[in-house]
């Protein structure tokens, strides 16, 4: 399991995202699980916050907490939002267990004036370690699930989403690598060394503003 931050009860992941949104700012997270990250920025960031989420359990989690959040799903729910309809969208731990990561990421980006991702490297040295010298799949703090009940449904590295951003024409205003406690790796490097020794990153991603403010034919 990803470590909980023991001065606010929520994992340590997500209360660097929380620190990265301003304050009173609105606020999408899909995949919002038990509603921890939603909670923390409206108690401490005052932000008009919104959830999507797939599980029914989830769901109730959220609204016994008080928070707005639906249920429905990542793949196929994000085309009925409106374009900039927030200002910042959160998506934390799930995009390797979406169907069609890309889609959602362009999604997010229409929906969002910036957007937070996080997700587990792949390429991690224990990753890469667990395959070389024991030949199975993984288990880790950040990667905590056996083959046989994943939701992981794609498998890729800090690197490959790197590539993707270039490949969507998005700008990464914002990176950081994470350590297995999901916290913040306090010194700079390369995207190799990154992609070696960061066992989860998050992203804060903008659309370039040649193409959000392009004007109209």
């Amino acid at each position: 399991m990803l470590a909980t931050d023991a001065r606010n009860g929520i994992r340590a992941d997500l209360r660097l995202i929380g620190e990265l949104i301003p304050q009173g700012a609105r606020v999408l997270d899909v995949g919002c699980g038990n509603g921890d990250l939603l909670k923390f920025l409206e108690d401490t960031k005052g932000v008009d916050g919104r959830g999507i989420e797939l599980s029914q359990k989830g769901v109730n989690e959220c609204v016994a907490r008080g928070l707005s959040v639906i249920q429905g799903d990542a793949d196929r729910d994000l085309v009925h939002y409106p374009d900039d309809a927030f200002d910042y969208v959160v998506l934390s731990q799930t995009l390797q267990a979406t169907f069609r990561p890309r889609e959602v990421v362009e999604q997010l980006l229409r929906i969002g004036r910036r957007v937070v991702v996080s997700f587990p490297n792949f390429a991690h040295w224990r990753v890469r370690g667990a395959l070389l010298f024991r030949g199975r799949m993984p288990v880790t703090k950040a990667l905590p699930y056996s083959w046989y009940d994943t939701p992981n449904i794609h498998f890729f590295t800090l690197r490959d989403f790197v590539d993707l951003c270039a490949e969507l024409r998005v700008t990464i205003d914002q990176s950081l690598a994470l350590d297995r406690r999901g916290e913040k790796i306090a010194f700079r490097g390369p995207w190799w060394f990154w992609n070696l020794f960061g066992a989860q990153a998050v992203f804060v991603l903008s659309q370039r503003s040649a193409q959000r403010d392009a004007p109209s034919a």
